[in-house]
């Protein structure tokens, strides 16, 4: 089983009215959108998050259930859902997040559930790493886990929700040092690692942080891996014709992590022995699912069948 942990939130769309423009609610967040994209892939997946009782709850939940994604994990309370208003630029997302005191952001470590035996891989990232005290939920729960199970993270960046950067820079450290494999942007590698220059020199700086395999996305110009041994392996991004990037890198992360468990690679030892061969398999599958959801509105990732 892979378990996501993180963020499930409800995206206000907006879409047109008769008396001008209104919002439509869709359920989603980073670690959300990963996790109904892992279990449309047909894989053994479940979700760690704090979800409300109120309405948009239950609209998190039934979406993780329709999509196969169980729930043994989620922490509930009467705490608000938290709300991100969306606004279309360009075909890209812009947000205006509603997160004070939610049901999500309030979490605690001791809140959860031991972890089911039978998961073999975490996956974290999203605004859950920046957004306090669930982030140090989060991490506290990542340093608990990561001895005997691979961990997977994209931190995805985004600075206007951190409030303490000496704070967020410490955890997400503490973090780098569990991972295993590391999804970034270049723009999240010029802002962790400002003082390297260059995607090697950054990726070889992440690598010494701790994760073994470091991928890094550039849109339209494809992904690139930098593993252990220090060999590279590099894909192109499927041909698509993009209706917007909502969930794309999302998407992506389930793509790899579905590929890894398909070859049997969800492991802390295949991480660091993975071949370039194997490997270019895994972000070409990535780069296939994510196409698919460039390709139509919001993020609504591909079932198997669909590819």
């Amino acid at each position: 089983m892979i378990l996501c942990c993180g963020e499930a939130l409800i995206d206000m769309i907006p879409a047109p009215t008769e008396g001008g423009e209104g919002f439509v609610p869709h359920a989603g967040g980073a670690i959300f959108n990963t996790a109904i994209a892992l279990g449309r892939l047909g894989q053994d997946v479940s979700m760690a998050t704090g979800l409300s009782l109120d309405l948009f709850g239950q609209q998190l939940i039934d979406g993780l259930s329709a999509s196969g994604v169980g729930t043994s994990m989620v922490v509930h309370s009467d705490r608000p859902t938290t709300l991100a208003f969306v606004k279309l630029v360009d075909g890209h997302a812009r947000y205006q997040f509603y997160d004070e005191a939610s049901a999500g952001r309030m979490l605690r470590y001791e809140d959860f559930a031991s972890v089911p035996q039978d998961v073999k891989a975490l996956f974290f990232g999203g605004i859950s790493l920046a957004c306090e005290p669930g982030a140090d939920a989060y991490a506290a729960l990542c340093e608990a886990e990561a001895a005997g199970r691979l961990v997977m993270m994209d931190p995805n960046i985004r600075p206007g929700f951190i409030q303490d950067e000496a704070r967020y820079r410490a955890r997400l450290s503490r973090m780098l040092a569990c991972a295993d494999i590391v999804k970034v942007s270049d723009e999240d590698l010029d802002w962790i690692l400002p003082e390297h220059s260059g995607i090697e020199a950054q990726a070889a700086g992440m690598q010494a942080m701790g994760p073994k395999v470091v991928v890094v996305t550039r849109g339209k110009e494809g992904a690139t891996a930098f593993l252990a041994d220090g060999t590279q392996v590099s894909v192109p991004s499927e041909r698509a014709e993009v209706v917007d990037t909502v969930g794309a890198g999302d998407t992506f992360n389930a793509g790899v992590l579905a590929k890894l468990s398909q070859m049997g690679l969800l492991s802390k030892l295949a991480a660091q022995g993975i071949a370039p061969a194997q490997m270019q398999e895994v972000l070409a599958h990535g780069a296939k699912v994510a196409a698919v959801t460039v390709s139509r509105a919001g993020a609504n990732p591909p079932w198997a069948h669909e590819l």
